[in-house]
């Protein structure tokens, strides 16, 4: 794919976190606190935001995606440590994430290595890499490709989770992703060097609009 063609889905996945409100402090914040591996209390992000406690209860409400622990902390935003299908190793803590895109975004956001573990929706098959800030290492299979919703329907921005990134997937090859996108006609498949390279480009697109 052209780098201009991948330049245009990056800014439209761009549109789409504005779209969602994903791209805000408080998100960059609670991304650099849950990589730690323990649940964050909203508390915390007052402190560190400074912000009252009504308006980042506010905020948080508003999206009903985030997952929590009994004690009311948060424990999931695009990275979770709930276990999904999508596992990053991050020095001795394993998390995870709720896309395969996040796997290859949240280590170049956070600025560390990952190693990350997924499963082909269509064969079962494993899938394992290594995602630092700069490059895709050991890629296994190394054709193995990722699904991403790019562009979503006017009126349906209420849950991220649901209409993205539920549908972020690794698969084993090529044939398997146009297999699957058959059915999801809404997804764009992308090789993983491609969707590393997207996310990299949204991140530095973000950055200007901040």
């Amino acid at each position: 794919m052209q780098q201009t063609q991948l330049e245009a889905i990056a800014q439209a996945v761009v549109q789409r976190q504005e779209r969602y409100q994903r791209n805000t402090h408080l998100f960059e914040q609670l991304g650099q606190l849950l990589v730690r591996g323990n649940p964050v209390a909203p508390e915390l992000l007052v402190r560190l935001l400074h912000r009252e406690l009504d308006v980042v209860r506010s905020i948080l409400q508003a999206h009903p995606e985030l997952e929590y622990d009994e004690q009311g902390n948060l424990v999931g935003s695009g990275l979770t440590l709930l276990p999904t299908v999508h596992q990053l190793q991050v020095e001795q803590r394993t998390l995870f994430a709720w896309c395969a895109f996040d796997t290859l975004t949240y280590p170049v956001a956070l600025h560390l290595s990952a190693q990350v573990t997924s499963r082909c929706p269509v064969t079962g098959r494993s899938i394992h890499l290594t995602v630092t800030p700069e490059q895709v290492l050991d890629l296994d299979p190394a054709e193995a490709q990722v699904s991403l919703i790019v562009d979503v329907a006017a009126g349906c921005c209420h849950n991220v989770r649901e209409d993205v990134c539920n549908y972020g997937h690794f698969f084993a090859s090529r044939e398997t992703a146009t297999q699957w996108q058959a059915a999801h006609r809404q997804a764009v498949i992308l090789s993983v060097e491609e969707a590393y390279q997207v996310g990299k480009l949204v991140g530095e697109q973000a950055s200007l609009q901040q």
